[in-house]
């Protein structure tokens, strides 16, 4: 039969009695369900444990293997927007330095603009801006030409969660884009008592953390031939999407539990 011989006396044994892990398994393919089969065992441990689940992530391997659940992914055409366009302002130093983590919540924010390909020639551009204590997005802009707007709006908004919810002064960093050396984009963070920041010119990697936001929503917001929406995406992303570095909660449960905690 082609099969290890152990295996087959494990099965002749079992067979006809009633699998204990019945239960579980239902509760584990419901998860990989509800996840868009974006996660592994790792993760479905997370869910089962916030369910109230005692269980070892060995267990969960061998149970979604026995499933054949397997999670996948898919990518989409898309390309990097490249905003340089000289100094067409003043371009402020790196006050990040590639220092990605905090223990503040919005003390540290970065932006970036990326571009889409849809259907035919069309394209979209997308300007979200990211909180570095928990990986949320704070605010959003999605636009068909990447005017000035597109990242003006999304600004303001996150100006007024500064305003309500900030405990220390904000830096937000970007790359030297025309958008970030905008006279109006430059008055804005000043009259609000925000810190400009910029990446070095032509170094991705001093905005990695933006970076891979980029690549974890081009390769998880398309579930198979289903096209998810922006929005749709980044509220899953924010309220639903487990992190390892957040202890296995979400952007917003995380932020939730900080708060409760320190209250």
């Amino acid at each position: 039969m082609g099969i290890p011989e152990a295996t087959y006396h494990y099965q002749v044994k079992n067979f006809g009695k009633e699998d204990s892990d019945a239960n579980l398994k239902e509760i584990i393919t419901d998860l990989f369900k509800k996840f868009h089969e974006r996660y592994g065992y790792k993760r479905i441990t997370d869910e089962l444990k916030k369910l109230g689940h005692s269980i070892n992530h060995k267990k969960v391997y061998r149970l979604m293997r026995e499933l054949g659940l397997k999670c996948v992914k898919f990518m989409r055409k898309s390309r990097k927007y490249n905003s340089y366009k000289g100094n067409v302002g003043k371009v402020a130093k790196n006050r990040l330095s590639r220092r990605f983590s905090t223990p503040i919540p919005l003390q540290k924010l970065v932006t970036d603009i990326t571009e889409f390909k849809c259907l035919g020639e069309e394209k979209l551009y997308l300007n979200p801006i990211l909180d570095l204590y928990n990986g949320e997005i704070m605010a959003y802009e999605i636009r068909k030409r990447p005017t000035l707007d597109l990242v003006m709006e999304p600004l303001k908004e996150t100006i007024e969660i500064i305003k309500n919810r900030a405990t220390y002064r904000t830096t937000i960093h970007s790359d030297q884009g025309w958008h970030y050396q905008h006279n109006q984009w430059v008055r804005t963070l000043k009259k609000n008592k925000v810190f400009q920041s910029m990446s070095h010119k032509a170094t991705c990697a001093d905005n990695a953390s933006m970076e891979n936001f980029f690549g974890i929503l081009k390769q998880e917001m398309y579930y198979g031939e289903e096209l998810v929406s922006y929005e749709e995406y980044i509220y899953w992303y924010n309220h639903e999407r487990s992190k390892d570095k957040l202890a296995g909660l979400s952007p917003v449960e995380y932020r939730t539990q900080s708060c409760q905690s320190a209250a």
